[in-house]
């Protein structure tokens, strides 16, 4: 009798168990959630460890629910696949840029274009306050976890450029909107990938370059100029985005969902800042180097915006022609940057 009761409360335990072992199966408030993360940033880039950061906060911040493996170097895809990658399921989130995909984006890619941006805060700021208050149709397909910018691109170059009229007739490495930025100037575009710049300045291929000043030291092209011109009043950025495969997102409980948008909220400002600091490395390799950093006279500046006006207002037309609101976009990004540089932004 003793025995068949112990069976009977064994049997029944075990019934217990394993019912509450598929009830934790179930649950979508213990299930553990796994991601892969492409980056197209190489690993030792300070925004690739930001993203393994931001990957590691989640982690913690979730109990270990949230599971993310950061694929940095575009080693799971490269930089013009990311996007794709992230709709087909390649990976399950992916950070690359806008620019590497023209014409997939066209709203948001007038965020690249030479409006003037003070620095990567601002840039980064404007780029997602755009974003989450127009949320374009173009990038719906996914989930935009959050969108960051470097700061402005600037002219490094072997020869002294104090005015308009010096630009006239140089060879200046650029790509994408910059290259129609070097046209609006007067100079000539040359296109080339990063790696190919130092070469080509150290050989006298291009006679100059417009790059973030961050590039100037990682990627040592300082070495191969000589003046840098403050040509922020043009300056341009490169925006990259944060984003995750639809039905992954959907496929998470409300709550971790949440959790995630106030860790993307903290990495924007982290992202931001990172670039600003970036610059300012790229700038004290400048100074190191004794190159000579070239002011812009008000007047001077004040020509240079009416060269790129044109081209402003062209991109946009562009945009409107097909059915999308560029004008309204472009002058959403001018209030912004006008608001950036009275140091008001918030």
């Amino acid at each position: 009798m003793k025995l068949r009761c112990r069976s009977v409360f064994f049997a029944s335990a075990v019934v217990l168990l394993a019912g509450c072992g598929r009830q934790e199966e179930q649950d979508p408030a213990r299930k553990t959630y796994t991601f892969r993360y492409s980056v197209f940033f190489p690993p030792t880039h300070v925004q690739a460890k930001l993203a393994q950061a931001w990957a590691d906060e989640l982690r913690e911040r979730s109990g270990g629910q949230l599971q993310v493996t950061v694929f940095p170097g575009g080693t799971l895809t490269k930089a013009d696949q990311c996007y794709q990658g992230v709709l087909s399921g390649a990976s399950d989130i992916g950070m690359s840029m806008f620019a590497y995909t023209r014409g997939r984006f066209p709203l948001l890619e007038l965020l690249d274009l030479p409006v003037g941006y003070p620095d990567g805060v601002a840039a980064t700021h404007i780029a997602n306050e755009v974003y989450f208050h127009r949320r374009p149709a173009e990038a719906a397909d996914t989930q935009i976890m959050y969108l960051h910018a470097h700061g402005p691109g600037i002219l490094a170059s072997r020869k002294p450029v104090k005015a308009l009229a010096d630009l006239q007739g140089l060879k200046v490495r650029a790509t994408g909107f910059s290259a129609k930025l070097v046209e609006s100037l007067g100079a000539s575009p040359i296109s080339m990938p990063q790696g190919e710049t130092y070469e080509a300045l150290q050989k006298g291929v291009v006679d100059a370059t417009f790059c973030p000043v961050e590039a100037l030291k990682g990627w040592k092209q300082g070495e191969v100029i000589k003046y840098v011109t403050d040509s922020e009043c043009v300056g341009y950025t490169t925006v990259c985005f944060v984003a995750m495969n639809k039905a992954k997102w959907e496929s998470l409980p409300e709550g971790l969902q949440q959790l995630i948008a106030q860790v993307n909220r903290e990495w924007i400002a982290k992202h931001g800042q990172a670039w600003n600091d970036a610059d300012a490395e790229g700038l004290a390799f400048v100074h190191e180097l004794k190159h000579e950093i070239i002011p812009l006279s008000a007047e001077e500046q004040a020509v240079w915006r009416e060269k790129v006006d044109p081209l402003l207002a062209d991109s946009a037309a562009k945009v409107d022609a097909k059915g999308l609101p560029g004008s309204d976009v472009l002058k959403d990004i001018q209030f912004l940057v006008k608001v950036a540089r009275a140091g008001e932004l918030k």
